[in-house]
């Protein structure tokens, strides 16, 4: 009789726990799915694998690295990071895991870290809603030492549905962006997405003339677009949006900061982020002749 008794209560403490575990996880997808989706606007990576990913390493952004550091994806130091960082065990003790003034910053420096590096490369040329080739691949280019990493990425996806937020580039695309996808690939350009705004980024012996030229648009409103006058000449990876800059950030990342590093201009963090240059300088309470430094934290509204 006692037997079967613990073995009802430790049946039920563990349902509760299952029960626990998926509330958890549906309540961080509903906290975070937008910005999952602007990150996947702005940097082509699936929102379905931003969010698996921000699940299993952060255990729902439950984790002490989630709470201590704002770290939801497990990224280490490494690399060029001069930024604060925490202590934590994983493959080896006392390992450094950056950390972030904000989970908009980590998501952020999530995208970065897979397109700023060469190995992840590959995950680019598929498609964006093959979350499956995403997924074994992160495994592939060594993102985690777990060999069922690939398999728990694809479960969680599955499991909640992930892959809906995935869609959203296509639902919300509006006639003028559909003409443009097909002018871009007429002339065989890329397009992007940032801030719901349509852009291109600058390749070898690109000029306004020729991408004006290639999507059917005068290089002059092409030029007021992106706030510069007759005499600008791009130089190799700017970006070059094909309408109008919006007068606030995405809505997942308002009410965060920029932290401006090495190489960056008030005029390249706008293009960044696909703003008119006039408001990060309001926002900030800046006059026009202001420089920004390394390490400075930029107001995005």
């Amino acid at each position: 009789m006692h037997r079967i008794l613990l073995y009802c209560v430790v049946l039920c403490l563990s349902h509760l726990s299952v029960f626990a575990q998926a509330e958890a996880y549906r309540q961080y997808i509903e906290t975070y799915k937008s910005m999952a989706i602007d990150q996947m606007l702005r940097y082509r990576i699936p929102a379905s694998i931003t969010l698996a990913q921000g699940l299993l390493e952060s255990n729902a952004g439950r984790s002490t690295l989630a709470t201590q550091a704002n770290n939801h994806f497990g990224i280490k130091t490494g690399g060029t990071w001069t930024g604060p960082f925490v202590l934590r065990t994983d493959d080896a003790p006392n390992e450094q895991f950056r950390k972030y003034t904000s989970v908009a910053e980590s998501y952020e420096d999530h995208s970065l870290f897979l397109v700023g590096r060469r190995r992840y490369s590959p995950l680019f040329f598929l498609d964006l809603y093959d979350y499956r080739g995403w997924a074994r691949g992160l495994k592939e280019c060594g993102y985690a030492t777990n060999p069922r990493y690939a398999e728990l990425l694809i479960g969680v996806i599955e499991r909640y549905d992930l892959v809906q937020y995935d869609r959203y580039q296509r639902s919300h695309e509006s006639h003028y962006q559909r003409e443009i996808e097909q002018r871009a690939e007429l002339a065989a350009r890329r397009l992007y997405l940032c801030n719901d705004l349509v852009y291109v980024v600058v390749g070898p012996g690109d000029s306004f003339e020729s991408i004006a030229r290639d999507m059917r648009l005068s290089e002059r409103k092409l030029r007021n677009y992106n706030e510069v006058d007759k005499h600008y000449q791009l130089t190799r990876g700017e970006v070059v949006y094909l309408t109008k800059k919006k007068s606030r950030v995405a809505k997942p990342i308002r009410d965060t900061y920029h932290v401006v590093v090495a190489g960056e201009s008030m005029y390249s963090i706008a293009q960044r982020y696909g703003i008119k240059l006039h408001k990060l300088y309001k926002w900030n309470n800046l006059p026009p002749t202001y420089t920004p430094q390394v390490g400075a934290a930029l107001l995005l509204r």
